[in-house]
């Protein structure tokens, strides 16, 4: 019975090759040219046992002495069609020191196997077919990892190959890397925008969704900043570069997704010492089954031996111990849930912080640029003395010489472009504001303390906002209030953070007291610390630590240069990718693609997703492990049944993994 359904299997293998090698000659790129040759030998190591087993003992009787010895080299030449790469990395695992592993643990049963066979005239099938199925196994691991990777290639398949540059009226395809900063570049339609830059010339809609995974096309105009790694859609766009190509968007996510790999979680590291423990083990143990059953049998017992029924069971031990499911799966289950975070826009610089990720219960937030967009407008004109628009434009004048964000606010307000031929005798105050002669006035623009500092009474604002008081000739004209533009996700992202389970979400900021508590009221958050300096936000940010439950996880997300020492002091560090600037980039261990707040409980989600496939696959694979050695030791499995457990839950445990690669359900 057993030896019709081994070749009932066998035949299913045959087909199932051939389908395969049919499959892969159609699509190109299905398989890897080692993963056909593989397919090849498995179908021809399949046919040929088929054609030994139709045959059967009976047909080589005939050739007289010669033939045991003809059908057994026809099994050793099966034999070594499907066993020969296994042998060879077994022979260099000794060679090198490192005897146990899975390769050490085959050669050993299956060589064994047919000894026994060899020495007993029996069946050569069993050694044969144990090696065979194993190889699917193995195959199927293989294809399964392959097209987990190319599923992340394809998804940030954003390297530019060149940039183009005008030159004499025609355009010159060079080197990214070649390209200096201040260059002008040319995105024709279907090009992948090569490098960081603003565009001076043209209209055109981007495709985002391999850095963002937002499908949403989006315009681009002149003015516009543009990063690169998107796809230019319609129409042809002038940039100025603003970054080299080593130091721009496409080249850090790159960079990111390539040394993700490189930093191993606690529960990889767990894997990596659990095998190098237990195969040594389980060596000794199958050793120790051979051998010392058939002593106490003699000496204590007075009974025959056996030494061929327990060197069987040792054999088949080593095989059924095999710790192929844990050794591939788990770390195979964080890389598709960093590809599949990849590909919804999160960007994880590797397993360890997916699985802190995993774990957090307080979210920490900077508030302009993480919650807010870190625009600001000028939203209100109270008590003025003078029209609105005389008064807006004294104040950007006034304040031309700034860089601030307040001073651009104002100078967008104007509207026009500022003639700095009108303004003279700048004196910028830190901490107060600005006083300057506009067309022959002085003009003073700042807060209360810079009012107080000249003596001008001011009319104190209740409006939420950043409140810039105005004098002109020392008398007082009226003040205009800037706020910041929340994001339209940020509320829906505090939400949604309490549905992912965080237990806590804390803002901080250096904005008003009065400012910040809007903003935290209007958005749900839990708590709120306002008027802080960048060394503030990390005593905070330790006092936090401290308070948290201690085997909760606290996350910061900033987007600033002052972030930095935040980001790299919380137990994960969350930057926004697309406008945030490098030095929080470079600390965050997670980054936020689009600057969407929102994605980061889904990045949460997907680390949960991923953890519980790693524990679901170290729970099922020991577990049925355990179970299959027991029942071999006490005789109640053999090896093809060994063989079968072992690759049975090896498949189930790749595949399972690779279910972290989708995240449309999150």
């Amino acid at each position: 019975m057993q030896e019709y359904i081994i070749n009932g299997l066998l035949i299913v293998v045959a087909l199932l090759a051939v389908i395969l090698q049919c499959i892969g000659a159609r699509a190109n790129s299905g398989m890897t040219k080692k993963q056909k040759v593989m397919l090849w030998r498995i179908l021809a190591a399949t046919v040929l046992l088929l054609g030994l087993q139709v045959l059967g003992a009976a047909a080589f009787d005939q050739l007289g002495a010669a033939g045991r010895w003809v059908r057994l080299a026809c099994y050793l030449v099966d034999y070594a069609i499907i066993g020969y790469d296994i042998l060879q990395k077994a022979w260099k695992g000794i060679r090198n020191g490192q005897v146990f592993d899975e390769h050490f643990l085959m050669a050993i049963a299956t060589l064994g196997a047919l000894a026994l066979a060899i020495y007993e005239n029996g069946d050569y099938l069993e050694a044969i077919a144990v090696m065979l199925f194993y190889q699917v196994g193995e195959w199927f691991q293989s294809y399964a990892v392959g097209k987990s990777r190319r599923n992340i290639s394809d998804l940030m398949d954003i390297r530019p190959d060149y940039a183009n540059i005008e030159r004499d009226g025609k355009l010159e395809q060079v080197d990214p890397d070649e390209v200096e900063i201040g260059s002008i570049i040319v995105v024709q339609p279907g090009e992948k925008v090569p490098i960081d830059g603003i565009v001076t010339e043209g209209v055109s809609t981007l495709n985002t969704a391999a850095l963002t995974g937002e499908s949403l096309p989006r315009d681009a105009k002149a003015g516009d900043e543009i990063i690169s790694g998107c796809v230019n859609m319609t129409g042809v766009l002038k940039i100025k570069t603003t970054k080299e190509f080593g130091e721009s968007t496409v080249s850090k996510i790159l960079d990111l997704v390539e040394n993700a790999s490189s930093r191993k979680s606690k529960s990889e590291d767990f894997i990596s010492r659990f095998a190098k423990i237990y195969t040594p083990a389980v060596c000794y143990a199958a050793l120790a089954l051979a051998i010392l059953p058939p002593l106490v049998r003699m000496f204590a017992l007075g009974l025959d031996a056996g030494w061929e029924t327990w060197v069987y069971r040792a054999l088949t031990f080593l095989v059924a111990s095999c710790p192929c499911a844990l050794v591939i799966s788990i770390p195979l289950s964080f890389f598709a849930g960093i590809g599949g975070a990849s590909k919804a826009g999160v960007l994880v610089k590797g397993s360890n912080y997916l699985e802190t990720l995993s774990q957090t219960k307080v979210v920490v937030f900077d508030k302009t640029g993480t919650l807010t967009q870190g625009v600001f407008e000028v939203n209100g004109i109270h008590h003025s003395e003078m029209e609105n628009a005389k008064l807006v434009e004294y104040a950007a004048l006034a304040e031309s010489a700034s860089s601030h964000p307040i001073s651009k606010s104002l100078q967008k307000a104007y509207g026009k472009e500022i003639d700095r031929s009108r303004v003279s005798d700048i004196q910028e105050i830190s901490g107060n504001g600005v006083i300057a002669k506009v067309d022959g006035h002085t003009v003073a623009a700042g807060n209360d303390k810079l009012m107080k500092r000249i003596g001008v009474d001011y009319i104190n604002c209740h409006s939420v906002g950043t409140i810039i008081h105005m004098a002109i000739d020392g008398k007082y004209a009226g003040h205009i209030v800037i706020s910041d533009v929340e994001k339209p996700t940020s509320k829906q992202a505090i939400r949604a953070l309490k549905d992912a389970g965080v237990q806590k979400t804390v803002m901080l900021t250096g904005d008003a007291k009065q400012v910040a508590d809007q903003v935290a009221q209007d958005l749900g958050v839990d708590q709120v610390y306002s008027q802080l300096l960048p060394a503030d936000k990390v005593e905070k940010v330790e006092a936090l630590l401290q308070e948290k439950p201690e085997k909760a996880k606290l996350a910061f997300v900033g987007d600033g240069i002052n972030d930095a020492p935040v980001l790299g002091r919380a137990d994960i560090g969350i930057a926004m990718g697309a406008m945030g600037s490098d030095a929080a980039i470079e600390a965050a261990d997670v980054v936020l693609m689009d600057d969407d707040p929102m994605k980061i409980s889904t990045a949460i989600k997907i680390s949960r997703k991923c953890l519980r496939i790693v524990y679901q696959n170290i729970v099922v694979a020991i577990g049925i492990k355990l179970i299959c050695l027991v029942l071999v030791a006490l005789g109640f499995a053999n090896m093809w049944l060994a063989v079968f457990a072992d690759v049975g839950v090896m498949i189930l445990a790749v595949l399972n993994a690779i279910r972290a690669l989708f995240v449309k359900d999150l």
